[in-house]
């Protein structure tokens, strides 16, 4: 028995949970989002909340019921809330600006690199070294905050590169670490 799915997801004053056959609708102060809903899960609004049942209990659909409540929850709490990463840039000559809506990053190539967020994101700049991504889908802004990682990721020696905020690199010993007189 999935234990995630059987859990109402509480619907907050201020959104709206529409289910139209099998697409979920949600809207709220900071945003609309819908989804597709797998075939033999159902949704119903009811009471202030939303509850997801499943039809079968073949693994397949006992899967899609704690994935389809989970799903619902998130998008409930980013028209409401929204969500962001952090990201820090660390290293000697390493900036981040805005230059309109582009995000331009110097992290020790030859050229800046230059990052255009898709729809719906929207991404700030603190300081010289402090990203903020923020958006209202969670899986969006998971992905433009590791794409931003990925163009220069934080390597193992000295440290340097572009971390979530808080992360933490395990160091390690340069060439003469290991080596024993």
């Amino acid at each position: 028995m999935s234990r995630i799915g059987n859990r109402p997801v509480p619907i907050p004053p201020g959104v709206e949970v529409k289910v139209e056959g099998q697409e979920v609708r949600v809207r709220g102060p900071k945003g609309e989002l819908s989804w597709e809903v797998p075939q033999g899960i159902a949704v119903e609004v009811g009471d202030g909340q939303v509850k997801v049942t499943r039809s079968s209990h073949a693994p397949r659909y006992r899967a899609f019921h704690g994935l389809t409540r989970a799903l619902i929850n998130n998008m409930v709490i980013g028209v409401s809330q929204g969500y962001e990463k952090r990201l820090e840039l660390v290293g000697v000559g390493y900036r981040a600006q805005m230059q309109g809506n582009r995000l331009v990053l110097n992290v020790g190539y030859s050229r800046p690199v230059e990052i255009e967020p898709p729809p719906g994101i929207e991404i700030q700049v603190e300081g010289t070294t402090q990203i903020i991504v923020r958006g209202v889908d969670k899986q969006k802004v998971g992905q433009v905050a590791a794409n931003i990682r990925a163009v220069r990721p934080p390597e193992p020696y000295k440290g340097k590169g572009i971390l979530y905020g808080g992360e933490t690199i395990r160091r390690k010993a340069g060439k003469g670490g290991g080596r024993s007189r």
